[in-house]
């Protein structure tokens, strides 16, 4: 298959490039912004007739889109581009696709709920309900990927982070390093997720599509995917932001910081964050057979990664 990948030059996006090179596949990375070091096409998911020049000049079998708009507070005050990046791009993403008889492979995020009291990890058939721009736009994104009757599948994360670009991880490694004290907020409830595992699930629903869709002298999306839908995926395992932050300083050997649990409203934001948004991940584990690591286990791994740096 070729593979279009968006927003290549983000956490995933490059965790993706790593499992690319042991793939039978054709990749094409794409990004608005260039990386030192490595090869990217400049395409912006928002000019529909670039998208399909280049869907159509590779013969692009699936897109993965992992672009998107994802400064949560900025948001607030930057409605529309991040409408257009994240609830209008993915709708043009998914009609192009469903021209060339393809299927677009989407990132949305835990922030589609954050107005629900839950207690009970989230399911894929559970509403919606955002608190935010940044949520509003992503499940409308979201809708509009189901509403073009394309081939989908739509995966759901959140608390993102890698050897890759700014995330918490590398914020708390260092943090816990030069700060003798530290409050981080314990009373948001979720998962941490690798980027790196979360792109070895993709790369396994990508092969499941291949196998399915794949017909001698028929194009791979001529017709409709049976695993259609919205799936869950994280790591596995429940923490707040203040055990993440304890777990990470632990790992990093940062004992001087003396880390201490506050509340979210200590930390003034435009918007309420989900306070408990676990990710029930049941129906990717059953749809394509995919190993879900603990989180803890996946953070080792890569901090011990970016302590080689």
């Amino acid at each position: 298959m070729k593979i279009l990948v968006t927003g290549a030059n983000g956490q995933l996006g490059n965790e993706i490039r790593l499992k690319a090179k042991k793939s039978s596949n054709t990749f094409f990375f794409t990004d608005l912004v260039e990386q030192e070091g490595v090869e990217t096409i400049k395409l912006d998911i928002t000019d529909v007739d670039a998208v399909t020049k280049m869907v159509k000049d590779n013969g692009i079998d699936v897109i993965v889109n992992c672009a998107a708009y994802t400064n949560v507070d900025k948001a607030e005050s930057d409605e529309e581009l991040c409408h257009k990046l994240n609830a209008e791009a993915p709708k043009l993403l998914a009609q192009v696709m469903k021209k060339a008889k393809g299927m677009l492979l989407h990132i949305s995020t835990d922030y589609v709920f954050g107005g629900e009291a839950n207690n009970l990890p989230c399911t894929e058939d559970m509403k919606g309900k955002p608190t935010g721009v940044y949520g509003k736009t992503k499940l409308d994104g979201e809708k509009n990927i189901i509403a073009t009757g394309v081939n989908y599948v739509i995966i759901r994360t959140a608390w993102l982070y890698s050897e890759y670009g700014k995330n918490f991880v590398k914020t708390m490694m260092n943090l816990t390093a030069t700060r003798p004290s530290l409050n981080v907020v314990f009373d948001q409830v979720g998962t941490p997720t690798y980027a790196g595992d979360l792109a070895e699930a993709i790369m396994r629903i990508l092969f499941d599509y291949k196998i399915e869709t794949a017909e001698e002298g028929a194009s791979t999306g001529a017709r409709k995917y049976s695993k259609n839908g919205i799936y869950n995926y994280t790591n596995e395992g429940v923490c707040s932001w203040f055990d993440f932050a304890i777990k990470i300083a632990d790992i990093a050997g940062n004992k001087d910081c003396d880390i201490q649990p506050c509340h979210s409203d200590e930390f003034p934001s435009p918007v309420k964050r989900p306070p408990y948004s676990v990710l029930d991940k049941t129906k990717v584990k059953q749809s394509f057979d995919v190993k879900v690591p603990y989180w803890t286990h996946s953070l080792r791994k890569c901090m011990k990664n970016l302590m080689k740096k």
